[in-house]
């Protein structure tokens, strides 16, 4: 099960980073040529909070099927460079990155003009985006 789990998160993860790159530069580009805002930026937006969500729950399922702290006592997986970083500092920091993409997409929707929706989503998904491609453990992942 734990294989099987482990493959999803990975794969999925290629879809959240290709939508949640979309969405940001989507909201960038936007933004700075002043453009409106349009149906297909509300769905670039929601696709990446969607895919991000997803992702978030198969992660919390392949760390509970992982069960780091079964045979490691919270001082073992601390010491331990590479445990803590997939048991730990991978989870939390990704937790934030779905708390921001999260905050900004709510925030957004309350903004009736255009520049200033485009502000905050670029602004919360450019934070979230830094953040996942800086945890993504690569030596991994390929």
């Amino acid at each position: 099960m734990e294989k099987t789990v482990q493959f999803i998160h990975s794969g999925w993860a290629y879809i959240v980073l290709l939508v949640l790159i979309i969405a940001t530069f989507n909201a960038l580009i936007k933004f700075f040529s002043g453009k409106e805002y349009s149906p297909v930026d509300f769905r670039f937006s929601l696709f990446a909070l969607i895919t991000m969500h997803i992702q978030l729950l198969i992660g919390i399922i392949l760390w509970f099927t992982k069960g780091y702290f079964d045979e490691m006592s919270v001082g073992e997986v601390m010491k331990n460079d590479a445990v803590r970083k997939l048991a730990v500092e991978h989870p939390v920091t990704m937790l934030i990155a779905v708390a921001l993409v999260t905050i900004g997409y709510s925030k957004h929707k309350k903004k009736l003009v255009s520049k200033p929706k485009f502000k905050l989503i670029a602004i919360f998904y450019t934070i979230a985006l830094a953040l996942v491609l800086y945890m993504i453990p690569w030596n991994q992942w390929f």
